[in-house]
């Protein structure tokens, strides 16, 4: 849809211009057939192409990625997330991918631990490349997903220790550590608050 958009815009451009099929074919190197094509929904061109047009027919063609749900999950989190599964009491129920109680809201939790009268999210991270990022959606994904408290999973390398550590003031409303919160769950008991779990 954002293609037939741009491709509207840029013929309806074109047009304004005075300017025809093979006037911008020969400005841009693009076959006009190919331009043609394109301006109807039909073709396909790359990104640079369309750019090409864009400025013979005066726009200014723009490629941006907005978020829209989670990444898949790679086979390092799948792992991760498999060693805290372990750690828990049996009398606790665990599930993966679960959604964000917001109808047409992509977001998923990664796992989520319960019992008979409370729940617990959790979200894996396997490389802590941008902690202020990793805050941030973090605390609209709490916020979004109602969640009192939750989890940070995080796996046990020199690297995220090295991040976690120089960043002491991230993650303030994840006061709770690895130790207290895998005694808590060992023993099929809420953590009482949130934390960020190393493993």
């Amino acid at each position: 849809m954002d293609l037939q958009s741009v491709a509207s815009d840029a013929r309806r451009a074109r047009i304004g211009a005075g300017l025809s099929l093979r006037a911008v074919g020969e400005a841009t190197g693009i076959d006009h057939t190919q331009i043609w094509h394109f301006e109807r929904g039909s073709g396909r061109l790359g990104v640079v192409d369309i750019a090409a047009i864009g400025a013979i027919v005066g726009l200014d063609v723009r490629l941006r990625a907005y978020p829209a749900g989670d990444a898949i999950r790679d086979a390092g989190q799948v792992r991760l997330l498999e060693r805290l599964r372990a750690r828990l009491h049996p009398s606790l129920r665990w599930s993966t991918e679960v959604p964000l109680p917001i109808e047409g809201d992509l977001r998923a939790w990664d796992a989520m631990i319960r019992d008979t009268d409370w729940h617990l999210p959790v979200e894996a991270e396997t490389a802590l490349d941008d902690i202020q990022a990793t805050e941030r959606r973090l605390t609209l994904k709490q916020r979004d997903g109602g969640a009192d408290h939750m989890i940070l999973l995080v796996a046990d390398t020199r690297r995220n220790r090295r991040a976690l550590e120089a960043a002491p003031g991230a993650f303030t409303n994840l006061p709770l550590r690895t130790r207290e919160i895998l005694a808590a769950l060992g023993a099929g008991s809420h953590p009482g608050g949130s934390g960020i779990v190393i493993l």
